[in-house]
């Protein structure tokens, strides 16, 4: 497994690519195109895909389907990305999976390199790994996150009969765009004719029309959050928070969601529409105790996770500006700290700036360091910038992640730890190695 975990990981990687799709649909058809042997929900958008993506998994594992799940990044292992029935593949499985894929690969590589092109990159394999197990399996129905953008992202070689579309804002434009309207337009390319879509709250205009027109053009159904569906009330409770839902077909109430934030419940009721359009056009209710076991199962590892007590430590892979605002106005309305503490660690590609800004209003302090990745900012560079924004007495630079953790720890515990916290973000790579360094590594 090692061995071949170093060759994918050879490949270029997911951020650094040459957007086409002629590469994983030329290895596909050598395959017979084994994506298109199951139903797929298709998941887009620039923040919360792989919470909605899970919980829409849980509620079909739920229902009583086998399922398969994509998501993208990974935590700890690569194998993470590939779930079936709600746990990361096995070894075994992904094995065979790829031993089955890569002669096709390979050919598909000569071919390219030949034609002056590139090789196929990480993230192409991975999917191709991903459609060749959940055919094996077979799954009843796979949910697929895309990777970036959506329209040559290389999940998107199939029909997908209902797709979601979570916020779109402003992350990787120097393969997107530097407008909201090119970034959807983009995303826009997962809608498919005659499906449905089910579309988030967009906090810019700009993507509603992009999204509206593709879905005209193709034929398609928009289900809009806050117009055809959406969260009717909502409590924070312990652990979580209450919910009730507006959905296609019913009024689903008293839904206990086990994550914390606004934006949690919104995804699910973004994910409850989309399990009601796949089952039955939107027409059919769900029973209301599935759905409340279902939802009772969701996880979403990473997002606003407690992965310590005494004090409490918190990890979140927010990483662009919007989904820091996000996890700010979640921290505010479901803890209370006397204290909290900012670990803060981002890659130097990132609107770091506008992260810093978003989180500043919540944090008392903040710890800058940086994390493993060749790709992160330089803490001093860093600390720098998060002088200007929280000025330089509450700015500490840490050149170490476990050192910055142990620092921030030691300024959260100040008064006791009763009431003192720790938020470690600024990427998925933060949040992986802070849930590491505090011996958590479930999915």
């Amino acid at each position: 497994m090692r061995e071949v975990e170093a060759s994918i990981l050879s490949r270029t990687p997911e951020h650094d690519l040459e957007p086409s799709l002629d590469r994983i649909r030329a290895v596909m058809e050598l395959l017979g195109d084994p994506q298109r042997t199951f139903p797929v929900i298709h998941v887009t958008g620039t923040n919360g895909k792989t919470s909605t993506s899970r919980i829409i998994e849980a509620l079909l594992r739920e229902l009583g389907l086998n399922t398969g799940r994509f998501t993208s990044p990974h935590l700890h292992s690569m194998t993470e990305r590939i779930a079936i029935g709600g746990q990361p593949i096995d070894a075994e499985r992904f094995l065979a999976a790829y031993d089955e894929v890569i002669p096709f690969v390979e050919m598909v590589d000569a071919r390219s390199i030949i034609d002056g092109g590139p090789a196929m990159t990480y993230f192409e394999v991975i999917v191709a790994v991903a459609y060749a197990a959940f055919a094996d399996l077979p799954v009843d129905v796979a949910v697929m996150e895309v990777g970036m953008g959506g329209a040559w992202d290389a999940t998107n070689v199939i029909d997908a009969p209902v797709s979601v579309i979570t916020p779109i804002g402003l992350d990787h434009q120097h393969f997107l765009g530097d407008t909201i309207e090119l970034i959807a337009t983009e995303k826009a390319g997962i809608i498919k004719p005659d499906a449905i879509t089910v579309m988030a709250v967009q906090p810019e205009p700009d993507a509603v029309d992009v999204l509206s027109a593709r879905a005209a053009e193709v034929g398609a159904r928009i289900v809009a959050e806050g117009v055809d569906i959406g969260v009717t009330a909502r409590d924070v409770a312990f652990g979580g928070q209450q919910i009730s839902v507006r959905g296609l077909a019913a009024e689903y109430e008293e839904l206990f969601l086990p994550l914390h934030g606004t934006h949690q419940a919104q995804n699910a009721a973004v994910a409850i529409a989309a399990v009601e359009a796949f089952l039955g056009g939107g027409e059919q209710p769900l029973d209301i105790e599935v759905l409340r076991a279902g939802l009772a199962t969701a996880e979403s590892p990473g997002r606003l996770e407690i992965v310590r007590r005494s004090p409490t430590v918190l990890v979140d892979a927010a990483h662009n500006p919007a989904g820091a605002e996000v996890l700010a106005r979640a921290i505010t309305e479901s803890f209370t700290f006397a204290r909290l503490v900012g670990v803060i660690a981002v890659m130097k590609d990132k609107d770091a700036l506008g992260v810093l800004q978003a989180l500043e209003p919540v944090l008392d302090d903040v710890v800058v360091t940086r994390t493993t990745s060749p790709r992160a900012m330089p803490p001093r560079q860093l600390g720098e910038l998060a002088a200007e924004v929280f000025g330089e007495q509450r700015v500490t630079v840490v050149e170490e992640l476990p050192d910055a953790l142990d620092v921030a720890a030691g300024m959260a515990d100040a008064d006791g730890g009763v009431s003192g916290g720790v938020l470690a973000t600024g990427s998925v790579v933060t949040a992986a190695e802070v849930r590491m360094l505090l011996g958590t590594t479930a999915v």
